[in-house]
């Protein structure tokens, strides 16, 4: 087959109806077409025809959530939360009624009493993975401007840099308890104090119970790929504060060797050096470059180590394998683990081109 990028690019541009979303990020991210363009518009009708989009929508309750009411965290991969997140990364269009009416479902239902995107709907649920995931699906799914996603955004920025939370160690006995959260316009916060929790999000810095309370690094790719979303122009001092410590801390490791703090083992998750898609709670080092070079970063000398990774990870025929999947485990399986991936290598190539190479 043809090694060239030419011939890679055709591949992710033919018609495929089992991944049409392919050709949809494929056209807007790696060719600049307008979402007006004609082949973009066709493209993204395709995502709502055939694929994984259709056989997720296809399960979806009529009042908007997926298996059960409530939060929807539950169950994995298969609960409300996860299908708006997969809807975004499949390329679905927002404006279809189904979908708005499951981000609809989410921002009632998936958020503490403070604003924030929550597992359990309380602040300790407020998990910095989980709050990235939901902000980055309903930013790509056309709701920036909502109150709800709004404060939500700023929770999430606050809680990276701890502006206005008190620590853990003083949190009261109820978590639900906060006031509401009226729109950041009007000043945040009306009265209250807002704590974070041992049980959960526990600390400034992407500090996690799940990590032990040390700063979890799949939790902060996660969050600055959602406030990447945010134009620089649009950005308030509170999420460029947040980006800029993020930053500081996905960067003052090495991101090839993906040395982050470990709090139950000694060595890294093998999931880092694992590509694959959808993406859930779980980050790869191909996510953290998403992230990092969507911030402007691609240039930095000191993602080399891990640009040079995902090349070596580059087949004969200038493609990427898919090593990791939720194939069994979701609505709809998505190609075939150990399989050249045209999902891994869209995400490639828009590293890479952001990158500059």
């Amino acid at each position: 087959m043809e090694k060239s990028h030419d011939g890679v690019l055709r591949w992710l541009l033919e018609a495929d109806p089992e991944n049409p979303g392919v050709r949809y990020f494929a056209l807007r991210e790696l060719l600049d077409r307008p979402a007006d363009d004609p082949e973009v518009v066709a493209a993204q009708e395709a995502v709502m025809a055939t694929g994984p989009a259709p056989a997720i929508l296809a399960a979806q309750d009529p009042d908007g959530y997926w298996v059960e009411p409530g939060i929807g965290y539950g169950p994995k991969y298969r609960g409300t939360v996860w299908q708006v997140i997969f809807l975004a990364q499949f390329g679905a269009d927002g404006r279809d009624a189904r979908v708005r009416a499951g981000c609809e479902y989410v921002l009632e239902h998936a958020r503490a009493k403070c604003g924030g995107f929550s597992l359990d709907g309380k602040a300790s649920g407020m998990v910095p993975c989980m709050q990235g995931n939901m902000a980055a699906a309903l930013a790509d799914l056309g709701w920036r401007g909502d109150e709800r996603f709004e404060a939500g955004l700023d929770w999430l920025a606050r809680s990276v840099t701890g502006e206005r939370i008190a620590p853990a160690r003083n949190a009261p006995s109820d978590p639900r308890g906060f006031p509401p959260l009226i729109p950041p316009s009007t000043g945040g916060l009306r009265g209250g104090n807002l704590r974070y929790y041992r049980s959960g999000n526990s600390g400034p810095g992407f500090l996690c119970a799940a990590n032990n309370h040390l700063p979890c690094a799949w939790g902060a790719v996660k969050a600055m790929l959602a406030l990447s979303k945010v134009p620089k122009a649009e950005r308030t001092p509170t999420v460029s504060g947040a980006i800029e410590q993020g930053v500081q801390f996905l960067l003052g490791h090495n991101v090839a060797a993906a040395d982050y703090p470990t709090g139950y083992s000694t060595k890294p998750s093998g999931s880092w050096f694992k590509f694959g898609y959808p993406i859930g709670y779980v980050s790869d080092v191909l996510q953290n470059l998403e992230a990092l070079t969507a911030l402007g970063y691609g240039a930095d000398p000191r993602m080399k180590p891990a640009i040079d990774l995902l090349l070596s990870k580059r087949d004969a025929e200038g493609r990427w394998r898919l090593e990791y999947t939720y194939n069994g485990k979701t609505w709809a399986d998505v190609e075939q683990k150990g399989q050249p991936s045209k999902w891994v290598t869209l995400r490639a190539l828009r590293v890479l081109r952001r990158a500059g190479g």
